[in-house]
C-alpha cells in the first residue's frame, strides 16, 4: 500500500497561518518582534505572488499591553485582560500593518469569537467579508475579540479559532507556527525516548492522548489545543501542519522542507459540513424550482434566483431551507443567502438584476453550492 502524498504549502490555494503571542512579542521589551514579523510578511508576499490566499490568525494583544499597564502578575482578572486586549490590539494591528505594507500588502483586521463561527448568520457575514478582502488582495489578520469576552480569556489560545477560520473560508491548509516542530509520542522536554511523528493520517484516541499540558508562560495553547484544531481542520478537508515558528522566514523554511508534523485531511472531510446541513437543522422554508434548475443542481451548480419559482415560509439569511421540484419532491436542502422577503423579490430573475430589485448587491446565488446538499 502506497503512503499518502504529503501536502505542499506551495500548492495551497488558500492557507491560514496561526501565530502565538510568544512568537509575536519580545518578552524582554514587551514589544513586537519587528524583524521577525517582517520576515513572515516577506513569506506571505511570496505566497501571494504564487497565487495563494493567506489569512493570519495572530495572538499577542494582551501580551503587548501587560507591561505598559502595569499588569505583570501571572494571573489577571477578566476585566484586566479585557482592558489589556483593548490597548494591545491597536499595537498588534499596527505591527502587522507596518510589516505587510513594507512588502506591498494591505492588512485588514477582524476580531472574532467562537460564536461568530457557530451562529449561521454571523458565520456567513464573516465568510463574505473574508472572501471579499482576499479578492481585493488584502491579508486579513484575525484575533479573538478578547476585549468584550464574557468568559475567561486564555492567553494566545487561538488554535481552535484558526481551525474554524480555515473551515469557514475553505482553506486547503492550516499552519500552526509553534515552539515545537510537530507532534511527538511524548513530551520531548521530559522524555528522551519521545519520537517525532511527521505524518498523522487520522486522529485516533492514541494520537489525541499525546496532547500534553500547556507550556509555562503567557502562552496557553500547548499540544492539546493544537490537536483540537487538527480535528476541526481535518474534518473540514483541510490539511494542518505544526512547525517551528521562532526562526526567521518560518513559512519559507516549511516550503523548503523544514521538519514538521502534517495532519492529513479526512477523506470525506469536504462532506462533513454538508452532512451537518443535511440532518442537523429544522428547515425554515421551502424553495420550489424549475426543471432547468434541478438539472443544474444535479450537475454540481449553485441555485440561482432565476430557477426559483415559489417560496414558502418565513426565514432569514443563513437559515436552512428545502429545495423541491415541480411535484413537491425534495431535491436538495441548503442555507439560503437571502431572507424570504428578499428571495421573493428576486425569484425568477437573473443575478444581474438583484441590485436593481433590492437596492443592494448580495450574492449571485440563492444558495451557494458549498451550502447545498443534494438529497
Amino acid at each position: 500500500m502506497t503512503s499518502p502524498a504529503l501536502p505542499e504549502l506551495k500548492a495551497a490555494r488558500r492557507v491560514v497561518v496561526k501565530i502565538g503571542s510568544a512568537l509575536v512579542v519580545d518578552p524582554e521589551q514587551a514589544a513586537p518582534r519587528t524583524a521577525w514579523l517582517d520576515s513572515v510578511a516577506r513569506d506571505i508576499a511570496a505566497l501571494r505572488a504564487n497565487g495563494t490566499d493567506v489569512i493570519v490568525v495572530s495572538s499577542g494583544a494582551i501580551a503587548l499591553a501587560r507591561h505598559s499597564l502595569g499588569l505583570t502578575r501571572p494571573t489577571l482578572r477578566l476585566e484586566e485582560k479585557q482592558a489589556a486586549a483593548s490597548v494591545g490590539q491597536i499595537r498588534l494591528a499596527q505591527a502587522w500593518a507596518d510589516a505587510l505594507s513594507t512588502h506591498g500588502l494591505v492588512a485588514a483586521q477582524l476580531l472574532l469569537t467562537p460564536g461568530d463561527t457557530e451562529d449561521r448568520r454571523r458565520y456567513l457575514n464573516a465568510r463574505a467579508t473574508l472572501d471579499t478582502l482576499l479578492g481585493l488582495g488584502c491579508v486579513p489578520v484575525i484575533n479573538e475579540n478578547d476585549a468584550i469576552a464574557t468568559t475567561e480569556i486564555r492567553f494566545g489560545d487561538n488554535d481552535r479559532l484558526a481551525a474554524r477560520v480555515a473551515e469557514m473560508t475553505g482553506a486547503d491548509q492550516l499552519v500552526l507556527l509553534s515552539d515545537i516542530d510537530g507532534l511527538y509520542t511524548a513530551d520531548p522536554r521530559t522524555d528522551p525516548d519521545a519520537r517525532h511523528l511527521p505524518v498523522i493520517a487520522a486522529l485516533t484516541d492514541e494520537i489525541e492522548a499525546m496532547g500534553g499540558a500547556p507550556p509555562p508562560g503567557y502562552s496557553s495553547g500547548g499540544m492539546r489545543t493544537k490537536l483540537m484544531a487538527a480535528r476541526i481542520a481535518t474534518q473540514a478537508g483541510c490539511a494542518m501542519a505544526i512547525t517551528i515558528g521562532k526562526d526567521m522566514r518560518p513559512l519559507a523554511r516549511l516550503l523548503d522542507g523544514a521538519r514538521c508534523s502534517w495532519f492529513l485531511p479526512a477523506p470525506d472531510g469536504r462532506s462533513a459540513r454538508k452532512r451537518w446541513i443535511a440532518g442537523g437543522l429544522t428547515p425554515a422554508g421551502r424553495l420550489g424550482i424549475d426543471e432547468g434548475a434541478c438539472q443544474a443542481l444535479a450537475a454540481g451548480s449553485s441555485l440561482l434566483p432565476a430557477g426559483v419559482q415559489t417560496i414558502t415560509g418565513t426565514f432569514d439569511r443563513g437559515d436552512l431551507v428545502l429545495v423541491t421540484d415541480r411535484d413537491g419532491r425534495e431535491v436538495a436542502r441548503g442555507l439560503s443567502a437571502y431572507s424570504a422577503a428578499d428571495a421573493r423579490q428576486i425569484a425568477g430573475h437573473r443575478s444581474d438584476d438583484i441590485e436593481g430589485l433590492l437596492g443592494w448587491r448580495g450574492r449571485d446565488e440563492m444558495i451557494h453550492r458549498d451550502d447545498l446538499v443534494l438529497r
